[in-house]
């Protein structure tokens, strides 16, 4: 009976040991994965600083933007040229408040440079997201505004520009910014970004007019609370197997205490 004894409260005593294990384990990687959340959130709000001086700075002409396109994100800039209607195209399937529609993307030639602008006018309504009148949304042929830098999208041996049929035999449709999509359609050298026009905020805008696009919104994000989440159920864990324990503590003091006879 006392070899029998012992290995029932040898094999508790494993159980125990794999139980705290587990716990602790578990506390372990939400702690980590809790401090990971924290390293999300401060990169966030350094990017977020990064934008906010970006916006501050003064607007440049773009042909004088000589910086790394990728540090230039999101910096105003000044185009003046012509727009060239002719190689303008969309990018289908861009809602706008709700509203299926597409974006316009109009190539700017400027004088003193070989190299084309591409210049996101902005957005219109379309009911299946391709389909685009351009001749209703044309504005002056000469242009001189202010925008900000945006990236071209997903590299084309990543992802690929998905043209669709011209519409109704609109303007081709793409998903995204693809540079070599984008000098095969115009056929002379484009610069290796998009620059978004800025509507002028003080001014209505009028529903036959092309939409202005406002910059990316700046945020944290949910890396706070999820950090929160996370070393709440570290917490849990823990505090899980220190009930367990005392639980254990108590039933081995039961044990202990039982009668020679009875055990």
């Amino acid at each position: 009976m006392k070899r029998a004894r012992h290995g029932r409260e040898g094999a508790a005593s494993v159980g125990t040991l794999v139980f705290l294990t587990v716990a602790v384990g578990m506390a372990a990687a939400c702690i980590g994965l809790g401090f990971w959340q924290l390293s999300r959130r401060r990169d966030r709000l350094a990017f977020n600083a990064t934008v906010e001086n970006r916006r501050l700075d003064r607007p440049v002409a773009v042909e004088r933007l000589r910086a790394d396109p990728a540090n230039a994100r999101f910096r105003r800039v000044i185009v003046a040229g012509r727009y060239d209607y002719e190689k303008e195209f969309v990018l289908g399937s861009r809602t706008h408040n709700g509203s299926p529609g597409v974006y316009v993307v109009t190539p700017v030639r400027i004088a003193t440079s070989d190299t084309a602008v591409l210049v996101v006018r902005g957005w219109v309504y379309s009911a299946n997201g391709a389909g685009f009148d351009p001749a209703r949304w044309r504005e002056a042929e000469l242009v001189q505004a202010t925008g900000f830098i945006e990236l071209f999208g997903p590299s084309e041996r990543a992802v690929g520009a998905v043209t669709a049929v011209r519409p109704g035999g609109g303007p081709p449709v793409y998903r995204w910014l693809d540079a070599s999509a984008v000098r095969r359609h115009t056929g002379y050298p484009v610069r290796p970004f998009a620059v978004v026009l800025l509507g002028d905020s003080t001014v209505a805008p009028r529903a036959d007019a092309v939409a202005r696009l406002a910059p990316v919104a700046l945020g944290e994000g949910s890396h706070l609370s999820y950090a929160v989440q996370w070393f709440s159920f570290a917490l849990i864990s823990l505090g899980g197997a220190a009930l367990f324990l005392k639980s254990e503590k108590k039933r081995a003091g039961r044990t202990a205490a039982k009668p020679a006879l009875m055990r």
